[in-house]
């Protein structure tokens, strides 16, 4: 279970978050009432992880969002959300790994003296993501774990240095008042504070290299939501502590970049700036490594069932791995990189917020859809679950994730940049991601029957496993 707690929490990217959203957060809501939403937000993800985690009972396969979805929905439906997930999640491992380049080329040029173009830097973390994907999940989980430990670390100690030191204007819990409700732009702060938490999903994902993943699944689900959701609460709290709650908005107005950074030098020492300066390569690194083990479960599951070559759906007998689905991933992100540096995109504002924005609108809506299969699937495969899990928690979190889809519709031109041509051409990319998949499948039904039937396969383990569950 820890390895799988490890790769879920590092793609969240926790010291990224933290020092790179946050004073976005603050600054775009226009309010201090960021740590109320992300108490709100862990609150409705752990709800969604209810039923979510309650259908890993019966979906026996690493397709996570799309195959529970198919169970729900149907094999079209599933088979477009595959392919939309597919893309998405390509979207958001090359967009933060085009991050991870430009810091890592900042840092490389103050502490080593070496001044390389961040795009050389991106080859090196897709090369070194690509070793360690090809083998077990253990090895990653062991240079996350490794880089987790260190970025929680300096992480809690600037926040005691805050509490010790009272903040700048003192301690208090405004920042939770209701009233935080009513003030700035609330919808967009909540949008935001959902964000933070890409990543929690892919417990499943990892389904088949668990040793006992009927429980191993929901516990570390549980484990990363809530514990992900309670890091950021507390650490939001102490960040505008720190600033203070009347300049909050202001200071990280000015230059959301550094304000984390700030506090770190101001409240521990410079040491500590330069710490989270390197830290935060090795953050984004890991939520690389992370994300590239996520594509490689959802392309090994595709190709088990036939919706890409069957090839990519085999486990290495030596690694015990999808090592070859793991090596044609790198191929396509170093593929994808060089099409960015010959197109001379901007790494910040155009490749990375055109495809993290365009990524991040493409997970929610798969969020939102598997919410829906949850009901519908538990409707017409009855369990011995209580209506807690079947009904009440899926409903009430499809409301909630219905509210951020609209919210994230509403706006999709600041999540790409406010860049109409990209809005248009990220939103035009999903559409046709989603619709590839359901051509897949309706050519599948009716060129290759036995290819579509296998799709069926786990929809027939489903009802036995439910039928058998209420026996």
């Amino acid at each position: 279970m820890g390895s799988i707690v490890f790769m879920v929490v590092a793609a969240a990217a926790p010291l990224g978050v933290v020092a790179a959203t946050f004073p976005v957060i603050i600054s775009v809501e226009q309010s201090i009432g960021a740590p109320l939403f992300l108490l709100m937000v862990t609150a409705l993800l752990t709800i969604f992880a209810v039923g979510y985690t309650a259908m890993s009972r019966y979906v026996p396969n690493a397709g996570a969002f799309y195959s529970y979805i198919q169970a729900g929905l149907g094999r079209i439906i599933g088979t477009g959300c595959a392919t939309l997930a597919y893309v998405s999640y390509l979207m958001l491992l090359v967009g933060s790994t085009t991050y991870l380049g430009v810091n890592a080329s900042n840092a490389g040029r103050i502490f080593l003296h070496i001044d390389l173009p961040w795009w050389t830097w991106c080859l090196i973390a897709f090369a070194l993501a690509g070793y360690l994907g090809y083998r077990n999940v253990d090895l990653s989980a062991r240079v996350l774990g490794l880089v987790l430990v260190l970025e929680a670390a300096i992480v809690i100690v600037v926040d005691t240095a805050i509490i010790l030191q009272g903040g700048e204007e003192g301690l208090s819990a405004e920042p939770f008042s209701p009233s935080m409700l009513t003030q700035g732009a609330p919808g967009l702060g909540f949008m935001f504070a959902f964000l933070c938490f890409l990543g929690f999903e892919a417990t499943a994902v990892f389904r088949n290299e668990a040793k006992d993943p009927v429980r191993t699944i929901p516990r570390a689900t549980y484990i990363a939501v809530i514990g992900i959701g309670l890091f950021y609460t507390v650490t939001m709290w102490c960040v505008i502590m720190g600033i203070g709650p009347s300049r909050a908005v202001a200071v990280t107005g000015d230059d959301p970049t550094v304000a984390v950074l700030n506090l770190a030098s101001e409240y521990v020492g410079p040491i500590a700036r330069d710490v989270m300066l390197v830290l935060l390569v090795s953050s984004q690194f890991a939520c690389t490594l992370a994300f590239h083990n996520v594509l490689t479960r959802y392309q090994y599951t595709m190709g088990t069932k036939g919706v890409i070559p069957r090839s990519l759906g085999r486990i290495s007998p030596k690694h015990h791995a999808p090592s070859r689905s793991s090596a044609v991933i790198s191929l396509i992100t170093v593929v994808s990189m060089m099409m960015i540096v010959a197109l001379g995109l901007d790494p910040i504002s155009e490749a990375f917020t055109w495809l993290s924005g365009a990524a991040t609108l493409g997970i929610i809506i798969m969020m939102t859809t598997t919410g829906i299969a949850v009901i519908r699937f538990f409707r017409h495969h009855p369990t011995s679950d209580g209506t807690w899990t079947t009904l009440i928690a899926p409903a009430v979190s499809s409301i909630g994730m219905v509210v951020v889809l609209v919210i994230a519709i509403q706006n999709f031109g600041l999540l790409v940049g406010e860049n109409t041509a990209a809005e248009v051409a990220l939103g035009v990319i999903l559409a046709v991601a989603f619709a590839a998949g359901v051509i897949i499948a309706v050519t599948m039904r009716r060129y290759r029957p036995a290819h579509y039937e296998s799709l069926e396969r786990d929809s027939d383990k489903t009802q036995q496993q439910s039928k058998t569950t209420n026996l």
